[in-house]
């Protein structure tokens, strides 16, 4: 075997343990979209029902995420956790300051209302049939790119 075939075939190897590894979130991904259709948080009835007061179900669910991260935080702090490659995991302080949480949550709240998805299932919206959030995806992607442009002119 030469160098170069031996070079090839690790190259092969790796590109097979990525492919892998990557399949691997990609079906994490669908379970999880698959959960979010099956619990009804991506329904925008459930979502106007919650902007409306009329019903605790995404209360009741935003409020367990919550309490899972904060119990997820608490025992990587406590235990040292590390990431999967073996990493330290960081936490950076945050900026106290109100405005732009305030600004930057009411926008965020404004286009949940509006379109009836926040941006973490949109992709999941689409794979259940629903074409019409390709818009909704269209948009985020626009505003993301708009951040972009202006986040040396915007106060962080």
């Amino acid at each position: 075997m030469t160098t170069a075939d031996a070079s090839t075939n690790t190259d092969s190897r790796a590109t097979s343990a990525m492919a892998s590894f990557a399949a691997r979130y990609v079906l994490i991904g669908m379970y999880f979209g698959f959960v979010l259709v099956k619990a009804e948080v991506l329904s925008w009835y459930r979502i106007q029902e919650m902007f409306r007061f009329h019903s605790f179900h995404m209360f009741g669910t935003i409020g367990m995420a919550v309490v899972v991260g904060m119990v997820t935080v608490w025992l990587v702090k406590r235990y040292q956790l590390k990431a999967v490659n073996g990493e330290a995991i960081t936490f950076t302080p945050k900026d106290r300051s109100w405005a732009r949480y305030l600004l930057g949550g009411s926008l965020f709240g404004v286009g949940w209302a509006l379109t009836g998805a926040c941006p973490g299932p949109i992709a999941a919206l689409i794979g259940a049939g629903l074409t019409g959030f390709i818009v909704v995806l269209l948009a985020a992607v626009a505003g993301t790119w708009a951040y972009a442009q202006l986040r040396t002119k915007l106060p962080h």
